[in-house]
């Protein structure tokens, strides 16, 4: 199976790498120093998960160099939807299917826009990572969760299962409502992200306070309202299962928005946060404490060192 991964940044070039170990052949779509470092020495990743040293893959910053693939792990930031999806193109053949492991709810319709929808399978991911240094990808080990849709039964993605259930490090699954599993994850990963981000401070910190607990309760419960108005109705269970969730957590975790606001990096804000805002005015569901996480965050939205 020839797989392309478009945006290897932490999320994809681990992905990428755990395929590869799989026996899948591999090739990285990145930039800057990070693909210069995976050109000249390797893809290394430090985890308790397995390590890997100097994995030697085929990495470019342009899809042409690549052609057609069987499979495409779409994995770029959210406000790089659009253009990468277009760049993409010569990675699309007759067969081709892309599974989206982007953060947010909105990432299957945007590409839908470039490639036909029935190639394109939604897909979400539990895992801690980040660019530790360019080339090397850190995660601190925990949950390493992979789910992806069945999309039309194409045999692809059985292929796709079984190579994930031989890499090490990621544990995966097919779902037949991925759309409703990508919810649930965007229940868990806006307040984490607005709560950790805005106070600047690890989960263990957030939810050790009185104030800032109920804050990142608050937080969750208008996530799960705006979900139950979308369709998809969990009730007041998942608040309490967030919240076990967060708790369940290292005490140091920081969300992936917290360490781009501490790097200084553009913050994916408007497709979080400020999203679950739009939503609630859409259906005239009340969201204060998003409202404030979004607030807050705006000055810093566009990249700005602290």
């Amino acid at each position: 199976m020839k797989v392309a991964v478009m945006g290897a940044g932490a999320i994809g070039a681990y992905v990428g790498a755990r395929l590869a170990q799989a026996g899948a052949d591999v090739a990285l779509i990145a930039r800057g120093p990070h693909l210069e470092a995976i050109r000249k020495t390797g893809l290394s990743v430090a985890s308790p998960l397995g390590e890997v040293s100097g994995l030697g893959l085929a990495a470019t910053d342009n899809p042409s160099d690549i052609g057609v693939v069987d499979l495409v792990i779409f994995s770029v930031k959210l406000w790089d939807t659009e253009t990468a999806a277009t760049a993409m193109q010569p990675l699309i053949g007759p067969h081709t299917r892309v599974v989206t492991l982007q953060n947010g709810i909105d990432s299957v319709a945007a590409i839908s826009n470039h490639v036909a929808a029935q190639r394109v399978i939604g897909g979400t991911i539990y895992l801690f990572a980040v660019i530790d240094r360019p080339g090397v990808i850190r995660n601190s080990g925990g949950v390493h969760k992979m789910i992806f849709g069945t999309g039309d039964g194409n045999s692809l993605l059985r292929q796709l299962a079984g190579a994930l259930d031989e890499a090490p490090g990621i544990d995966a699954m097919q779902c037949d409502n991925i759309r409703r599993t990508i919810w649930q994850k965007y229940i868990r990963l806006v307040p984490l992200s607005a709560a950790t981000a805005l106070t600047r401070r690890p989960i263990g910190d957030v939810r050790g306070n009185a104030v800032t607990r109920n804050f990142l309760q608050s937080l969750v419960a208008e996530l799960v309202a705006i979900a139950g108005a979308e369709g998809h109705d969990f009730g007041d269970d998942q608040i309490s299962e967030g919240m076990a969730f967060y708790d369940g957590l290292p005490e140091g975790f920081k969300s992936s928005m917290l360490e781009d606001v501490e790097r200084g990096n553009r913050l994916e804000l408007p497709w979080l946060s400020s999203r679950v805002c739009a939503l609630g005015r859409q259906h005239g569901i009340a969201t204060p404490a998003n409202w404030a996480a979004s607030c807050g965050l705006q000055l810093l939205a566009d990249g700005s060192p602290v």
